[in-house]
């Protein structure tokens, strides 16, 4: 799928920086095919050096002409002004990836001039070590081609599902949120550890251990996490007397609507921003 193509990067932060390390490792284009520019000059030379790639000091617009796919990777907050900058050098030929938070197909679509090939992305902070879980939804003129392409790029670092824009509030809530929500789950289960008189290291690596072999355990067996949860309980033991705990402090019924107003914040978010 990626044959020859060339990708851009506007924006050089966390997150652009991961999925340029992703898709170098991944074999899916070479140093040479990878642009990015950036208002930070150190960023530049870090991810010149690093992975030599070609970078390009507050030249968007020369990122956008060098490039078949573009990745949109700035602040919400300032994609209007970026937009009309290189709205010029974008046509119906580029695919256009946005993983600013909160920005839809829609509003892109109004502020360029073509009707571009748009996708949007959600990505979360595991995809630092390749470990994310991204939703990408597509607008209207993309093809299942470029839909591969998308999934080609976000897959190197993680985790890729394809959803209906109208759900990307819920994804923001559950995947988007959720990995705060699991560091808290972390936090307290090594706070608890501490107060049983264990170190407070020890603690903190049974405890994050334990999440991220449980994950995993679910993730390749494809069991369903209540079935797992039995398996670990036995009658009259110590895993049921620590569940009925968590049962009457409804840690489900937290979660959800942990989940719940999250992603109603995401729509309130969205709305006031008018994107």
């Amino acid at each position: 799928m990626f044959s020859g193509k060339k990708i851009g990067f506007i924006g050089s932060g966390n997150m652009a920086s991961v999925l340029i390390k992703g898709i170098l490792k991944a074999g899916l284009v070479e140093e040479k095919s990878v642009f990015a520019s950036d208002i930070d000059p150190e960023k530049l030379e870090s991810l010149k050096s690093e992975y030599g790639i070609n970078t390009v000091f507050k030249d968007n617009k020369k990122v956008v002409e060098d490039s078949d796919i573009i990745v949109l990777a700035v602040k919400p907050q300032i994609m209007s002004r970026i937009l009309s900058e290189i709205d010029e050098k974008l046509d119906s030929s580029k695919l256009v990836i946005s993983i600013a938070a909160g920005i839809s197909t829609e509003y892109i679509d109004s502020l360029t001039s073509n009707d571009l090939k748009i996708i949007r992305a959600m990505p979360n902070t595991p995809a630092l070590i390749m470990e994310g879980a991204t939703a990408i939804c597509p607008g209207e003129n993309v093809s299942e081609d470029d839909l591969k392409l998308a999934r080609e790029i976000f897959s190197a670092v993680g985790v890729v599902v394809v959803v209906d824009e109208t759900q990307m509030d819920a994804v923001t809530g559950l995947s988007g949120s959720g990995p705060a929500y699991i560091f808290m789950m972390i936090e307290a289960l090594s706070d608890a550890g501490v107060k049983m008189g264990l170190s407070r290291n020890v603690s903190m690596k049974l405890a994050a251990q334990t999440v991220m072999g449980a994950a995993k355990l679910q993730i390749e067996t494809g069991m369903h996490p209540g079935r797992l949860k039995d398996m670990v309980t036995s009658p009259g033991g110590t895993a049921i007397a620590g569940i009925h705990t968590l049962e009457q402090g409804a840690l489900r019924t937290t979660l959800i609507n942990a989940v719940e107003n999250a992603t109603l914040r995401s729509k309130e978010l969205g709305k006031k921003n008018g994107r």
